[in-house]
């Protein structure tokens, strides 16, 4: 047997070792999980809190798709689920209709939706925006942001943060409409 083929297994082994442990659980787990489901209505009434002990990293500022400074900061005291994408990534485009469809139907109640394009420029995104009818603030990556919520190993990679600016659940990996909508309706 070729000693490049050993090499190459004995390398592709090791690094699926050592991402096992981000794909435990798929990544849908809740950052803490509840104590109980009471507990969880409670909090979905009060709308401002989870059990989650990460504060989220808001002081960026990333351009929109017009090259537009937006200051993360501008949402603290909303729900805010950031996403991040690319245009290329066939689960992100299965993602954005549940989100153009959440973003609509809970704007108004204090979710805000922020795609953050993980590699696309704004010629890209400007065609790829109306096409798919994104409303939602999309920004473009940048060092700072990538290194407070990264490294990404895939994408869509999408993070709920209360009010509070708690970080409540982290997916790695595409959701399902209904998964998202029960839990931006705990966070509201």
């Amino acid at each position: 047997m070729n000693s490049r083929w050993i090499v190459a297994g004995a390398a592709a082994l090791a690094l699926g070792l050592l991402t096992l442990p981000l794909l435990k659980g798929s990544g849908r787990e809740p950052l803490r999980p509840s104590a109980t489901q009471q507990k969880d209505a409670d909090v979905a009434a009060e709308g401002n809190t989870c059990e989650g002990t990460t504060t989220a990293k808001l002081d960026f500022v990333l351009n929109d798709h017009n090259n537009v400074p937006v200051k993360m900061a501008d949402y603290k005291g909303k729900v805010v689920i950031l996403n991040f994408w690319a245009t290329w990534c066939g689960p992100c485009k299965e993602e954005i209709p549940s989100f153009v469809e959440l973003y609509d139907r809970y704007k108004d109640k204090g979710l805000v939706i922020v795609g953050v394009s993980i590699d696309d420029g704004v010629e890209q995104l400007r065609p790829f925006m109306k096409e798919w009818r994104m409303q939602y603030p999309v920004l473009q990556m940048n060092e700072a942001i990538e290194t407070a919520y990264g490294p990404f190993y895939g994408v869509p990679m999408t993070f709920f943060i209360a009010r509070d600016g708690t970080i409540c659940r982290k997916h790695m990996g595409p959701a399902t409409k209904e998964q998202f909508e029960r839990e931006i309706k705990a966070l509201l």
